[in-house]
């Protein structure tokens, strides 16, 4: 069903596909409600297996955060899948009889998680046993999404950029280049950074792995400050936002990193208004309101959930004015917020930190949205109006958004903003030297995904065995399910993985296990060293190791691939590895498929073939 909002659209005769974007929106939220609803269909152990609850939890910590909203520190007393539990993702807590209280996830690793509440104060209920957390409709970012879209209209130059994005003919930038940069970048990026400076519209970094995408955007910048220009940067993840604010660090420039900074690497915090706050003149001022509300909290605590008429007057006294002091805590943080903003010469974060801090009107002079190929495309749209030119940099062979419904998949909604604008903006600039790998590791990504133009820097020695494909087929590895009856494991493949580890003498914390399946990935965290890191490939895109294992899981008579078929997860496991680079799958079960044909193909080009049978004995 079309919307108010969307009708509206329709009858001013917006650009169709923006009414396209909305249904999108609309399809992936009731995807979201639906999957994330517990009913008598989808009880709580079927949402544990399927990795979209986590329950029970036990409470370690509880306080009040920055702005004064509850946050929760838990632990899970078993292990299960997380994978699901991204940073800033919206979750409801909850516990049976009693209403649930809306919150962000801050940040899970291993059984350790932060929440942050959407309340006055902590729930009555907050330590009872049978507690839990559940994934929950992002209404919010839905929401902004949707506004995003229907503001495009408002501002010409953004109208016109999103009609060539989607229009029919490709549209060109003349550059002339007349800038002259001192800097180490190599030829390709030097060009990719003069674009930059001669950029009145939209310019694209295609950078693939290891080719100093973040190196080529942090000198962007520099240029950029050093000509009197303020900067906008955003990416879809913490990570990356993060990898670029500590680049620029290094270089002393003036940067505010807004947003969800739980997991902030504390070089970072000193320039998050968090961080600005706690050495300022208004931090004794919020100190004080902080420990009065505190007291007032404890005051109210003393009427439990069951008390009469007075005592609920009385509680109710007592939090209003609570929520008094917040509003008066929520107010010095905007002022002080502005301030900052107004000073800084770059501002980064999130779409949605970036959307949230930012007010109506503010405009810099560019915005650069790093891991592009990896942002939706209305969450670049509402970060837009808020530049007069921008750059989107990533690679389109890699990762795609996520999106959760298939009927969205079918319509489109996963192609990114990079993938649009890769098709039809010709203001593309590639950055063709990797610096990470080993050049036999890299060649078949560079022939297979970029028509063999990906050069290496400085050839490294191609001893021996950097780059091995281990065999299972006729082993009987075969692919089973996890605990949870939902993912898959191979405990075949892991025990190989531990002989490997044993012959080869590797360093354990040189070593990284990564696999398709987070049901393997949760096995390796019980069978192997925790000195070993382990990972999803869709959680390690942005990451190397000097060593890394793939496993790859499928193994079955009917040559049943699954998500193997989605070839650009494939090309960010395979370019992960700085020195060596190790596969374990069965070629009798992948073999079938061409992509995975032309890799066993090349994996005997390069004398990379063993069989497992050779470490079995």
């Amino acid at each position: 069903m079309i919307s108010f909002e969307e009708t509206h659209l329709f009858m001013s005769e917006i650009h169709p596909h923006q009414l396209h974007l909305l249904r999108c929106i609309s399809i992936e939220m009731a995807e979201e409600e639906s999957r994330y609803t517990i009913s008598e269909d989808s009880g709580l152990k079927q949402m544990r297996a399927s990795g979209l609850l986590l329950h029970p939890i036990n409470i370690s910590r509880k306080t009040f955060g920055y702005a004064d909203y509850p946050e929760i520190s838990f632990r899970l007393p078993f292990e299960c899948d997380t994978s699901n539990f991204k940073d800033n993702c919206a979750i409801s807590c909850f516990v049976e009889g009693e209403e649930p209280v809306k919150g962000i996830l801050l940040r899970i690793t291993g059984q350790q998680g932060e929440m942050r509440l959407f309340t006055a104060d902590f729930p009555d209920w907050i330590e009872d046993k049978g507690v839990g957390v559940k994934l929950a409709p992002d209404h919010f970012t839905s929401k902004s999404m949707k506004d995003g879209v229907m503001r495009i209209s408002e501002f010409p130059n953004v109208k016109q950029l999103f009609e060539n994005i989607h229009g029919s003919r490709p549209f060109v930038q003349r550059f002339d280049f007349s800038s002259s940069i001192d800097s180490s970048l190599n030829e390709s990026q030097l060009k990719a950074t003069q674009g930059v400076l001669e950029n009145e519209g939209l310019v694209v970094f295609h950078g693939p792995p290891g080719t100093g995408k973040t190196t080529t955007i942090i000198e962007s910048i520099r240029q950029l400050i050093k000509l009197g220009k303020r900067v906008l940067v955003s990416a879809p993840s913490n990570t990356a936002v993060d990898n670029v604010a500590k680049g620029l660090l290094t270089h002393d420039l003036n940067i505010l990193r807004v947003g969800n900074v739980s997991k902030v690497d504390e070089t970072i915090f000193p320039f998050t208004p968090e961080g600005k706050m706690l050495i300022s003149k208004d931090s004794k001022s919020i100190k004080r309101l902080k420990i009065r509300a505190e007291e007032l909290r404890k005051m109210s605590y003393q009427y439990k959930r069951k008390f009469g008429k007075a005592e609920r007057d009385q509680r109710r006294l007592l939090m209003n004015e609570v929520k008094r002091i917040r509003k008066e805590i929520r107010d010095m943080r905007n002022y002080f917020d502005e301030k900052l903003f107004v000073a800084s010469d770059v501002v980064l974060g999130t779409p949605i930190g970036l959307n949230n801090f930012l007010s109506d009107g503010t405009v810099f002079d560019v915005l650069i949205i790093d891991e592009a190929g990896q942002a939706i495309e209305p969450l670049a749209w509402m970060l837009f109006p808020y530049a007069k030119s921008w750059v989107l940099a990533g690679d389109p062979f890699q990762l795609p958004p996520m999106v959760l419904s298939d009927k969205a998949k079918g319509m489109g909604f996963e192609v990114s903003i990079l993938e649009h604008s890769f098709r039809n903006c010709k203001n593309v600039f590639f950055l063709d030297t990797q610096y990470r790998m080993h050049q036999s590791i890299s060649d078949f990504s560079s022939n297979y995904f970029y028509e063999g133009k990906l050069k290496t820097s400085t050839p490294k020695s191609n001893g021996s065995n950097q780059m091995l494909f281990y065999d299972t087929a006729g082993t009987g590895f075969e692919e089973e399910r996890g605990h949870d009856g939902v993912s898959l494991m191979n405990i075949g493949e892991l025990n190989l993985v531990k002989k490997i580890i044993n012959v080869e003498a590797f360093e354990l914390k040189d070593v990284a296990l990564i696999s398709p399946y987070s049901g393997q990935v949760q096995l390796a965290n019980k069978e192997l060293s925790n000195k070993i890191r382990t990972s999803t490939i869709d959680s390690f895109q942005g990451q190397e190791s000097p060593i890394v294992i793939l496993s790859l899981v499928r193994s079955n008579t009917d040559a049943v691939i699954g998500f193997l078929k989605d070839y650009r997860r494939m090309n960010v496991a395979l370019t992960r590895a700085k020195e060596r680079l190790i596969v374990i799958g069965d070629s009798s079960t992948i073999g079938s498929d061409d992509f995975y044909a032309q890799f066993l193909r090349y994996m005997e080009e390069v004398d990379g073939y063993r069989s497992a049978w050779e470490l079995m004995g």
